[in-house]
């Protein structure tokens, strides 16, 4: 079971991700973890695998394969970096290490199975946006990825074997720019697998493209299923639910934050919809992340979607982690993205619950914005520019400011629907002193304000609490307030507000 480890640990912890779920037959090739009824999902970290090493998988897609789900992704040299000391920054780094493989039974705790291919086997050139079918009529199980300019294909006899280069492309019929950006692959109901991409450089057209049916090894003519009129389009993923296709992708930000767009249609070739931004997304940024991942969990109780995001913008500047897994269930045909920082997943059930240690803060840390600005996703200001985020924060790159060069007051605060019970609220501090009034607060929750002081001298990140908060009706209002002299500053990162009992 995971362990629960604080945001400002440079920790990990076994946890799920991919790109892209395709649905295949036939029994795992090797045991994997055991199953467990109900497993955490501890978002905002770094993960470990089963073995306790950190897990390296990104820009990849999962198989599943009788009960147990295989995880392929990329491992990058930055991704070692940065999880070895995240106050270094962004370091750029995607030279490409392997593709690595993991496996899972209850999409919390993953085994290290191996590599399936490394930069022998591609002789070099930048690997990504990794994806994996399973071909009926061949039986072999189909690796496609982009390289360099093009696609490289290879094939395993095992879900978790080694892969061995079958084939590449060089470009896809009827595309605009003769191959894709981002991609991923869709496996659908019937067996059969499809390549979901928008075009290289622009991104604006988006396409569906089947592979070829007798061995998956060659992409066939592609469909124009939409094209941007608001900017490109990447991060491409695909999940179906009720007869429905949902094709969805995030802002062209270079893996960074991002609302999460879809497009819906009753037929994978279309027609699709007019675009909109999933509900739940907006507040802080699809969890500060940019899209990756999309697949149905169904068992005997119930069934929702797992989202999977990337968050690993030139590996820093998010915050720690590099991957979040989030369920998506649906109002009618309305996809609803819950954005939630530990929650518990049944995968044999196909049910979900919120964690006893979910932060219910939105956008805690001010990474969602990825820009200097004013106004800040999940967050109300009172009193204008002197709100603001700061480079600098207790974790990831931003935090919360308040200051100015004249007398102001200031309010930044967040509404919060949470359970009736009771919370501590906790953030990280700095401040100049001095103000007539600073606080960290909470307040609106069925009683009197409680908050907890900052207008002391506090020179250096430090964490101060606000316990005993009971909500009683259902609501709450978290923030921080600044009534200050010309020069005041504070600054505050890493909300978190928690139900304690």
């Amino acid at each position: 079971m995971l362990r629960r480890i604080s945001r400002r640990a440079i920790a990990a912890m076994a946890l799920p991700l991919a790109v892209t779920l395709a649905s295949a037959g036939g029994a795992a090739a090797t045991p994997a973890p055991r199953v467990q009824a109900a497993a955490t999902i501890q978002n905002d970290v770094f993960w470990k695998d089963t073995a306790g090493n950190p897990i390296y998988s990104q820009g990849g897609g999962v198989l599943k394969v009788g009960s147990t789900y295989y995880w392929y992704g990329v491992k990058y040299g930055g991704a070692v970096s940065y999880y070895n000391n995240p106050a270094g920054g962004k370091n750029s780094n995607t030279s490409f290490n392997a593709i690595t493989i993991y496996s899972s039974t209850d999409l919390a705790n993953w085994k290290f199975e191996g590599n399936a291919m490394t930069t022998a086997d591609v002789n070099g050139g930048w690997i990504g946006r990794v994806g994996v079918a399973r071909n009926p009529t061949t039986g072999k199980y189909v690796l496609v990825s982009q390289l360099d300019s093009g696609l490289v294909f290879a094939t395993s006899s095992t879900p978790n074997g080694h892969f061995t280069k079958a084939g590449t492309q060089s470009s896809i019929t009827n595309v605009s720019t003769g191959m894709s950006g981002d991609q991923s692959i869709f496996t659908d109901d019937d067996g059969r697998a499809y390549v979901i991409f928008s075009n290289k450089s622009g991104r604006s057209h988006l396409y569906v493209s089947p592979l070829r049916t007798s061995d998956f090894l060659h992409v066939e003519a592609a469909k124009n299923i939409y094209n941007s009129s608001s900017g490109g389009r990447e991060g491409n993923i695909m999940f179906k639910n009720a007869g429905t296709y949902y094709f969805c992708s995030s802002d062209l930000h270079g893996w960074n934050a991002s609302h999460t767009y879809c497009i819906t249609s009753k037929n994978i070739m279309g027609p699709y919809s007019s675009e909109f931004v999933m509900q739940g997304t907006d507040a802080d940024f699809s969890h500060v992340t940019q899209t990756g991942l999309a697949f149905s969990v169904t068992g005997s109780a119930g069934s929702f979607v797992m989202f999977g995001g990337d968050r690993w913008s030139d590996f820093a500047g998010n915050g720690l982690g590099y991957n979040d897994w989030v369920p998506v269930t649906f109002n009618g045909t309305t996809p609803v993205f819950h954005s939630l920082n530990q929650w518990n997943v049944d995968a044999a059930a196909g049910t979900w619950s919120v964690g006893s240690a979910n932060n219910y803060v939105l956008n805690p840390s001010a990474e969602a914005d990825r820009v200097a600005q004013s106004n800040l996703a999940g967050w109300t200001t009172v009193g204008g520019a002197v709100n603001s985020n700061k480079l600098g924060g207790h974790t990831g790159r931003w935090a919360i400011a308040q200051s100015s060069s004249s007398a102001y007051s200031a309010t930044r605060y967040q509404n919060i629907s949470v359970p009736n019970g009771t919370y501590t609220l906790s953030a990280w501090v700095k401040s100049s002193g001095g103000q007539r009034k600073a606080t960290v607060f909470a307040r609106n929750f069925g009683a009197t304000e409680l908050n907890r002081s900052i207008s002391q001298s506090i020179g250096s990140w430090t964490k101060i609490s606000v316990t005993g908060i009971t909500v009683s009706n259902g609501s709450i209002q978290v923030g921080v307030q600044s009534d200050a002299t010309a020069g005041n500053w504070v600054n505050v990162d890493d909300f978190s507000l928690v139900k304690t009992g």
